[in-house]
């Protein structure tokens, strides 16, 4: 498989999802986004405010006005900053023709420079990397903090808490196979209700002490962080919990598009946040002894177990939101050729992008639960959350300064003065959170490298296996002029031969005209290439040239976010330029035993891993959708 750099356009739908005839309302996007987009940044009141003031007692002592004061301004502005300028003004503009995501901003800004960029690739593979140590512990501190609610009804409660959060977690996991398409429909009018109580509860308490309103004036956040040193950033890394989940904004972008998204935020969201953040802040100062839990506090008995259900619900949509962004994060990897071929199953007959990863699915599931069983509470994972997040949002705005200066072709004198105060502020959060590490930072971190270091070594030993393989190939037209000259038996039939060097005749042809000495009456040298754009229209998928009498050279292009079905493309070839019936047609794969060297390319350790991972990537006649009667393999050796 070969990654281009810009070959194709996304199709209409993709390209302009929302707004084609055939597309839901721009009312009802903007209602699924506010469930699917805004879950995970939706629950952030249940622990953020929380865990900042207990951050801010280290040094004060007590619940102070000034550090209620100073927290609820910096929670307001992290959300008008980080979320609201970065994301919704300026980041749902650098789409990939429809699609949003750190490894979709990767692909756009390798396709400005027009070639491969290293420093672009390791950027991409960090955020990436991030991203799966985000999804690991969204579920778990999500679902523990709602759970935990049950503590503020009756103690007694207290030994039921963790069981119950992991009975929820494998709930949650063991239905992903079944597909998210009919439980998406309640996501919205969930988390709508969800954000109007949050308004409401919030609205209700400000009156406790009106001058939390003060927080509003940015000054406020300033004095604080200048007044508390080492303790302020403690605390700034706190609040920075308050937005987690704006990296699902750019992500969900295709599936919503920009209107939609930025509606939903500036109407809804930012609106029923600030307000519950406020009337959170209220109550401490009405009542300090709350700040056990402020947020289940503020409920009316009544109000109280509705309350914990519902959190419950919204904590389980937001892990929905991220196990379904490491789905399609996975899928674009593999296509970009990142990560090796994994299972994908699709759920839905309607919506190409409901799929189902189990390889993906299974080992989220075994982290989140280990992360339960560690750290037992939500406070404690909030010290390892935010590094994840931050550190995504770096590499997210180091990209988009790329994009922004070679896609958008605007001046560097324009981007710098709008670009680099936001970096700065989402470093500052960084280096903030860092000093978590030791209380639980570590764990994303060594979980990112890990999977950093899994995809380099897939990136860079497809590299080598590649050149290697390269130096031992004949070229195709070379091969076919000499079978030209001297033809072999043909027997009836067509042979497809899929190969990632369409110039190169591929090892399964000649080890078949080797060892069975005959040629088929019809061969296709087929190529799958994968493009920098989400979708590729039809139109543009394939390129087909007649080599010989008995030659043809395919070369079909798919988009990072589709999956390449062989025979059906096949099919899809009009009949008076090519005609395939799959009861004569039999495909041939090479397929390669790969050893480790010490003498060239990585180092042996690396080689292992490498050949680990394709010994265990998932068979290509599955990713392919071969036909399992049809598929012939070929197998040679290869040292990298």
């Amino acid at each position: 498989m070969t990654t281009l750099q810009d070959t194709g356009e996304a199709s209409d739908e993709a390209a302009n999802h929302g707004h084609g005839s055939r597309s839901p309302g721009f009312l009802i996007l903007a209602l699924g986004c506010i469930g699917v987009v805004y879950g995970d940044i939706g629950t952030s009141p249940l622990y953020a405010l929380r865990e900042a003031i207990l951050a801010g007692m280290r040094q004060d002592g007590s619940i102070s006005e000034a550090l209620v004061h100073g927290v609820l301004s910096l929670i307001i502005w992290a959300l008008i900053l980080v979320v609201t300028v970065k994301y919704v003004l300026i980041l749902l503009n650098a789409d990939n023709k429809g699609e949003g995501g750190t490894l979709s901003l990767m692909a756009l800004a390798q396709r400005a420079f027009g070639r491969s960029i290293t420093w672009i690739a390791v950027l991409g593979m960090i955020g990436a990397a991030l991203f799966y140590g985000d999804a690991i512990i969204t579920p778990a501190i999500s679902v523990l903090s709602a759970v935990e609610g049950l503590n503020v009804i009756t103690p007694d409660f207290e030994p039921y808490v963790l069981p119950l959060t992991l009975v929820i977690i494998l709930g949650l996991f063991l239905i992903q196979s079944q597909g998210t398409g009919r439980v998406a429909a309640f996501f919205g009018p969930i988390t709508l209700v969800w954000f109007a109580a949050l308004a409401a509860v919030g609205l209700w308490h400000i009156s406790d002490n009106p001058s939390v309103l003060m927080a509003f004036n940015p000054l406020k956040a300033v004095h604080f962080l200048a007044h508390h040193g080492v303790i302020g950033l403690v605390v700034l890394g706190a609040v920075f919990l308050a937005v987690t989940g704006a990296e699902a904004l750019y992500a969900d972008l295709g599936h919503f598009g920009k209107r939609p998204i930025q509606a939903a935020w500036l109407v809804i969201v930012l609106p029923a946040l600030v307000l519950n953040y406020l009337g959170q802040g209220a109550l401490l100062l009405a009542n300090p002894a709350a700040i056990d839990n402020p947020f289940y506090r503020m409920m009316p008995g009544w109000a109280l177990l509705p309350m914990v259900l519902m959190a419950s619900a919204a904590t389980i949509i937001a892990s929905q939101a991220v196990i379904t962004g490491a789905y399609s994060l996975t899928q674009q990897a593999i296509q970009l050729g990142l990560l090796p071929r994994m299972e994908i199953r699709f759920t839905s007959e309607s919506h190409a992008g409901q799929t189902y990863l189990p390889q993906v699915n299974w080992l989220l599931l075994a982290g989140v639960i280990v992360l339960v069983l560690a750290f037992k509470s939500s406070s404690a994972l909030a010290h390892a959350y935010g590094i994840a997040v931050t550190g995504t949002m770096v590499v997210t705005a180091m990209m988009a300064v790329a994009v922004m200066w070679k896609h958008w072709k605007w001046p560097l004198w324009l981007v710098l003065p709008i670009m680099l105060p936001l970096l700065a502020l989402d470093l500052v959060f960084f280096g903030a959170n860092s000093m978590k590490i030791l209380e639980g930072g570590w764990m994303p971190l060594v979980l990112g490298a890990a999977i950093f270091l899994l995809m380099w070594t897939w990136r860079e030993g497809s590299r080598l296996l590649a050149e290697k393989t390269r130096l031992s190939e004949v070229p195709l037209k070379d091969l076919i002029a000499s079978l030209t000259k001297r033809p072999p038996s043909t027997v009836p039939g067509t042979a497809v031969f899929l190969t990632g060097d369409s110039e190169s005749a591929p090892t399964a042809l000649l080890h078949s005209l080797k060892h069975y000495k005959v040629l088929h009456e019809r061969n296709v040298v087929f190529t799958v290439k994968t493009a920098t754009v989400p979708v590729v229209q039809e139109v543009r998928r394939l390129k087909i040239d007649q080599l010989s009498e008995h030659f043809w050279r395919i070369e079909a292009t798919f988009g990072y976010m589709e999956n390449p079905n062989v025979p059906a493309t096949l099919l899809s070839i009009p009949k008076k330029q090519m005609s395939f019936s799959m009861m004569d047609t039999s495909f041939f794969l090479s397929r390669r035993s790969v050893r480790a060297s010490k003498y060239q390319g990585m180092p042996v350790w690396q080689d292992k891993l490498f050949i680990m991972m394709a010994r265990n990537a998932n068979d290509a006649s599955s990713y392919f959708r071969l036909p399992p009667g049809r598929v012939i393999e070929v197998g040679s050796q290869v040292t990298v």
